[in-house]
């Protein structure tokens, strides 16, 4: 009877592999030693496919985006652009609470990574098609990254330990409820960034109101938008 055969290496496999050495482990467990070790092959076989460890978690980086919805950005959806940023924003941090550990390489921005420049390429397009001009559209990019990814890399509530003695009142008069945060770890975490997504939205549209003006008549409100003459 034949032996049967190694599944071949890839670099999906490979990919995949490191992606659950990610998720479980953090960053420094991947090591092309490591993952060699776990898809059963010999150590150099991983250079047929990518050149070092660091492109190998540019890869991990990259299939989490491709996880993020752009759907709110294409033509023919009927978000304006204050709702598409709130969808995105959701879509985006979703994907980041699943894989955590990935952040910091999401955090350093796409590099040539082609699932992240299609992110940023969506988010820029669609707020230079909505009227903002291309220097704060970039601005704008770069805003909702570190907001997103601020968010993603610790929790708020997770940083409080479920202990009350450690909260003593006569040196914290005002934490007497602390220890229970940990409790509420996806209620607080959530609505923090929830609230403040809102809030940095609020900001934008009053922002708009200067950086972009109606074309088409006063009062018309199906007009399309055209940047404001003399704003960077």
């Amino acid at each position: 009877m034949a032996r049967p055969r190694k599944p071949l290496l890839s670099r999906d496999r490979i990919v995949g592999a490191a992606s659950a050495l990610v998720d479980a482990e953090g960053l420094d467990a991947v090591s092309t030693r490591r993952l060699a070790a776990v898809l059963g092959v010999s150590g150099p076989s991983l250079y047929n496919h990518f050149r070092n460890k660091e492109e190998i978690l540019d890869a991990v980086a990259d299939a989490v985006s491709i996880q993020v919805d752009l759907s709110m950005f294409e033509e023919s959806d009927s978000r304006d652009w204050r709702a598409a940023l709130h969808d995105w924003a959701l879509s985006y941090r979703a994907a980041l609470a699943a894989h955590p550990h990935i952040v910091p390489v999401l955090a350093r921005g796409p590099g040539r990574r082609p699932a992240g420049l299609r992110v940023a390429d969506a988010v820029f397009g669609a707020m230079v098609g909505a009227g903002w001009p291309p220097a704060q559209a970039t601005r704008i990019g770069a805003l909702m990254r570190y907001f997103i990814t601020g968010s993603a890399l610790g929790s708020f509530a997770g940083g409080f330990v479920d202990d009350e003695t450690a909260y003593d009142p006569a040196d914290y008069p005002h934490l007497g409820q602390a220890h229970l945060l940990a409790d509420h770890r996806r209620q607080v975490d959530e609505g923090a960034f929830e609230t403040g997504l809102r809030a940095l939205l609020d900001g934008l549209a009053i922002q708009y109101e200067q950086y972009a003006r109606p074309v088409g008549g006063d009062g018309d409100d199906t007009a399309t938008v055209r940047p404001a003459p003399n704003r960077p």
